[in-house]
């Protein structure tokens, strides 16, 4: 197997390729791709039987053209600055291409969750935001953090607990930090975003009949088959809903395994089962992988192929392998370079994670924008509706002399609750993103992660000149 270029170098690739298409200086397009900084931080912590370990955590701010700057934070095992700086600038793109007005960045702490008591963690989590906002690294002006791999609701309400005690008195702490619990100021459907963004995105591409017919799909969802690669909250909720608009689950791809059935897998019986504890290679199936060869998985037959876990997934050793008509990548980076080459040359349809998994960097910056308006969406307009939706019902039975069926009438007569608005914006989002990336793929015939980058470069470069960033 070949050897895989470090992961930033693989973004900076996908960033010059898709800068042949535009017309920029040499110097702009090297301070875009460019990390602004990054900080390693590494402290002592006692763990629960009286031992000293030294723990090591990063934060990058790739690009400061929007501030604040805005990326996750991940408790895992192989953590790294390369890892941290190369996710940060996928935040940087990400952001400009669905338009939400923040600057990229990520961090991570490198420590095996698994191995760390409740309490050990929980100090890990507030020393690492400690070492932070001494650097004035955290704020809600200055670099919003969220949730990612190995960090929930949870670890967030503790970053958020310990910046408001650090900063007592600052009107808008609570927005220094988003994926919080509802009652800490967190956002309704914030949890499901990312993969109900999957879900909208999807549904869109294979919505275009054009396109569904070079791949020889029908159009829509019905009946497209799927192997998802990962069970975590964007794998989880990405199928769940694709599932629920009549796609069918026929692979599973995880660390002890995977299985397929090509007649369909009870897709929330096997989440259940594996959130109990079980294993996937428990449930039956006609195929079954174990250990790390569940990986070649992903070369199952089926429409979609969602890669929802890790980086370099899909290289230019499998891609050739690949059976999956179009490649929806829930997953941060799941294919290198040169395996996203053979997939474009074999005529594959890859939804890029830039555009596919933007869901919950938009909602999160919904939850934001509650937090500095200090209002919950729909509060002061959901009964407004309502009354004015019952009105509105109430004229035309005496118009018609004919009356609504209760149940009709109490489901539309009803304002937009606060899920409503996050999900009904999430929606607008991605499918206004999806057809810009379409139709500057087409004016250019390239290919949709080229066309995403080439649109997320020429915004970044926008604001870079209307700051007057360079004299």
């Amino acid at each position: 197997m070949s050897a895989q270029p470090k992961f930033f170098e693989q973004v900076n690739r996908y960033v010059d390729r898709a800068a042949r298409l535009l017309s920029l200086p040499d110097g702009l397009l090297q301070q875009i791709k460019a990390c602004n900084a990054v900080y390693h931080v590494s402290f002592p912590l006692r763990r629960d039987d009286g031992t000293i370990e030294v723990i090591h955590g990063w934060r990058a701010h790739h690009s400061q053209h929007r501030l604040p700057v805005k990326g996750g934070i991940r408790l895992a095992a192989h953590a790294n600055e390369d890892e941290v700086t190369a996710l940060a600038a996928l935040m940087t793109y990400k952001c400009a291409l669905v338009d939400v007005p923040f600057g990229g960045a990520k961090g991570a702490i490198k420590v095996d969750k698994s191995k760390y008591s409740d309490g050990e963690l929980e100090r890990i989590v507030r020393r690492y935001t400690f070492e932070l906002v001494q650097r004035n690294c955290i704020g809600p002006g200055v670099d919003v953090p969220g949730p990612d791999m190995g960090v929930g609701p949870r670890e967030v309400a503790w970053i958020a607990d310990t910046y408001i005690a650090m900063k007592g008195g600052e009107v808008s702490a609570a927005g220094c930090v988003t994926g919080k619990p509802v009652a800490l100021g967190g956002v309704r459907g914030r949890l499901e975003a990312t993969g109900r963004g999957v879900h909208f995105g999807v549904r869109e591409a294979v919505g275009v009949k054009d396109d569904m017919a070079r791949l020889g799909l029908s159009h829509g969802l019905e009946g497209k088959t799927v192997v998802v690669q990962g069970l975590g909250n964007v794998g989880y909720f990405g199928a769940k809903f694709l599932v629920e608009d009549g796609a069918r689950v026929v692979g599973i791809v995880e660390r002890e395994g995977a299985i397929y059935d090509s007649r369909g897998i009870d897709f929330e019986h096997a989440y259940q089962h594996r959130a109990a504890g079980g294993s996937l290679l428990d449930l039956p199936a006609e195929q079954k992988l174990t250990g790390s060869d569940g990986l070649a998985g992903l070369e199952w037959p089926c429409d979609i192929l969602l890669p929802a876990a890790v980086e370099n997934v899909i290289t230019a050793d499998n891609a050739s392998r690949i059976q999956a008509k179009i490649v929806a990548e829930g997953a941060n980076g799941p294919t290198t370079a040169d395996g996203g080459d053979v997939l474009n040359e074999r005529g594959i349809m890859v939804l890029p994670d830039l555009f596919l998994n933007s869901g919950g960097v938009t909602v999160s910056y919904f939850e934001w924008l509650k937090n500095l308006s200090h209002v919950r969406f729909g509060r002061m307009e959901q009964r407004f509706e309502a009354s004015s939706n019952a009105r509105l019902l109430r004229a035309v039975e005496e118009l018609t002399g004919a009356s609504f069926n209760q149940r009709v009438f109490e489901q539309v007569a009803v304002g937009a609750s606060e899920v409503d608005i996050v999900n009904s914006g999430l929606e607008e989002t991605m499918v206004s993103g999806f057809h810009q990336m379409r139709e500057f793929a087409a004016s250019r015939q390239a290919d949709f992660r080229s066309a995403a980058l080439a649109t997320s470069i020429l915004k970044v470069a926008t604001a870079y000149n209307e700051r007057g960033v360079f004299p």
